[in-house]
């Protein structure tokens, strides 16, 4: 079929008065169907909480039969809103009540339906799908579409709304790393892999599902944890797996690493994951930070010293070389060391022998080496702050770590990872971050990085209460919406504005015309039959009427102009 140029959508107002907040008895009421306002966290836990118990597959079924349901619901009520409009308008009701819902922001590409015969193609794009958002937020970004409960959604309004079945597959999702959602849909049998995409519309025994993955998912558990535990590592971010997978590459051998990044990355973190994922994961790891040792101390420290080699050296002792051998010996910000202590680290790493201060003779270490620096060592070395043959030993297998700014997918798992962390330490509970709180997240530039995060995120759990949520203004103090921000008729956070006309000029022309408000309401009324060419319904969806107020309004106004005539 040709492809058409779609109308843009309706006007929402006539779905907007449908919907009914009864305060008094705790209910709330969409046509009579009475809904629920949810916090998208709540799902968002249950989510999890089925993830782990029965596995994705399952999980999904369940997201998507209930997203069925639903679609199904407000499928009945499409045609009795819009009763004898264009079958276009009519079907978009589906579309508009899931925004005005708050579970995506819709834009049809295309829409092609034959009532008679059945026959249905349609493809929509999809904006701030809590789904994807809540999934992205929990697990990371996924290889397969995750907004199961909207597509069930779309796929049960559909399939009541043509009377046949109508299957929608996800071909882009946020969930994925995509820019935003594309569903497509069509009926069922017109699919290639039509059972598989059915069978998530069947139900199935919770119990038997249960007792077949139980062996399954605790295994998953021990592997995910034991993972976990070893490297201590957390993003999904593409920034954050580049930098990673280098990591998992250089790991099993014993090559030195130059890990570069602005302060604050996190490349201690990365240094103790290269360590865990190696195999001197069981012996020592031991860290030194060149920048924060005075030079005359900086050799004692890293290569030892025997008794009386200087005044106060009251006792012999190894240097850190010698307490990590065999194991990692992680060298933070390098770019620090003394020209004196650059030689004989060099002759270090050459020879694979340490010599005390003060001592005649050499001991052999076995260490793998691991540096750090935030600064550009290759200017180092042009302006004779860095012996060059140190740097080319050091530089033999660079990794540079992303900053945080680069790499905001991760920020959310981080926060949420910290908290935990955190809670434990000071004995507190684990707080909950608001979503206003992981949107100032992801917009602050964090020129400090993960350790900026750390602190934030360290502060919130020591002041958070046990009665609310942390909030952005904990996070950031002094931050706040930005004035008049309200919630648009989508459902979306944006700019309050009392009006859009320009009421001062509209009332110097009500001045003029002499016919007042009344007379301002009668041009109105006909200027919006006019510009749909005669639809009553169309005009009174535009000027936020009911067909029977508008026929009512202009009946109204004719007979006032009669009796004045």
């Amino acid at each position: 079929m040709p492809r058409h140029k779609l109308p843009p959508l309706p006007a929402d107002t006539d779905l907007r008065r449908l919907i009914h907040f009864s305060a008094g008895d705790g209910r709330i009421w969409l046509a009579g169907q009475r809904m629920l306002l949810l916090h998208s966290a709540s799902l968002g836990a249950l989510r999890r909480e089925l993830m782990q118990s029965v596995g994705p597959e399952q999980t999904r079924r369940y997201f998507t039969r209930a997203g069925f349901a639903a679609g199904e619901r407000d499928a009945a009520l499409a045609k009795r809103v819009r009763a004898g409009a264009a079958l276009y308008d009519m079907f978009v009701v589906g579309p508009q009540l899931h925004m005005l819902e708050g579970a995506v922001q819709v834009t049809p590409l295309r829409f092609e339906a034959d009532p008679q015969t059945g026959d249905f193609h349609g493809e929509f794009r999809w904006m701030h799908s809590w789904e994807a958002e809540v999934h992205a937020r929990d697990f990371g970004i996924q290889d397969g579409p995750v907004c199961w409960m909207l597509i069930g959604y779309a796929s049960g309004y559909t399939s009541a709304f043509m009377g046949r079945t109508i299957l929608f597959k996800e071909v882009e999702c946020a969930g994925c790393g995509d820019a935003h959602c594309r569903i497509v849909g069509k009926p069922q049998e017109e699919w290639d892999d039509a059972d598989e995409l059915a069978s998530y519309f069947r139900p199935e025994s919770m119990l038997r599902t249960l007792q077949d993955l139980q062996t399954q998912v605790e295994s998953l558990r021990l592997e995910i944890a034991a993972e976990g535990d070893r490297t201590r590592l957390v993003g999904q971010s593409e920034a954050f797996r580049k930098a990673y997978a280098l990591l998992q590459t250089a790991a099993p051998t014993q090559v030195t690493v130059l890990l570069s990044g602005e302060t604050g990355v996190g490349k201690e973190r990365f240094a103790r994951a290269l360590h865990a994922l190696s195999n001197r994961a069981d012996k020592p790891f031991v860290a030194i930070n060149c920048a924060a040792i005075p030079h005359e101390l900086i050799e004692s420290e890293l290569f030892g010293a025997e008794k009386g080699a200087y005044t106060g050296a009251q006792a012999t002792r190894p240097g850190r070389f010698e307490r990590a051998d065999g194991g990692t010996l992680f060298l933070d910000e390098i770019g620090e060391l003394p020209l004196p202590a650059q030689a004989k680290l060099l002759r270090v790493i050459q020879e694979g022998e340490v010599e005390r201060l003060g001592a005649t003779q050499s001991r052999k270490v076995d260490v793998r080496l691991v540096a750090a620096t935030n600064r550009h060592l290759e200017q180092a070395v042009k302006e004779g702050r860095f012996r060059a043959d140190l740097f080319y030993r050091i530089n033999v297998y660079p990794v540079a770590i992303p900053p945080l700014r680069e790499r905001r997918d991760d920020i959310e798992a981080l926060a949420r990872a910290m908290l935990e962390r955190f809670a434990a330490l000071h004995g507190k509970p684990v707080p909950l971050l608001s979503d206003h709180a992981y949107d100032a997240l992801r917009g602050h530039d964090w020129p400090g990085n993960v350790r900026e995060l750390e602190n934030l995120v360290e502060r919130a759990v020591i002041l958070a209460r046990a009665d609310r949520v942390v909030d952005a203004q904990d996070l950031f103090p002094g931050m706040a919406f930005p004035p008049g921000i309200g919630i648009d008729v989508k459902g979306q956070l944006a700019r309050h504005r009392t009006s859009a006309l320009d009421c001062g000029a509209l009332l110097d022309q009500l001045q003029h015309c002499g016919e007042g408000i009344v007379g301002l309401e009668r041009s109105l009324l006909h200027e919006a039959v006019n510009k749909t060419g005669g639809n009553l319904s169309a005009a009174a969806r535009i000027l936020g009427l009911s067909r029977a107020q508008l026929s009512y309004r202009l009946a109204r106004g004719d007979d006032t102009e009669d009796r004045t005539s």
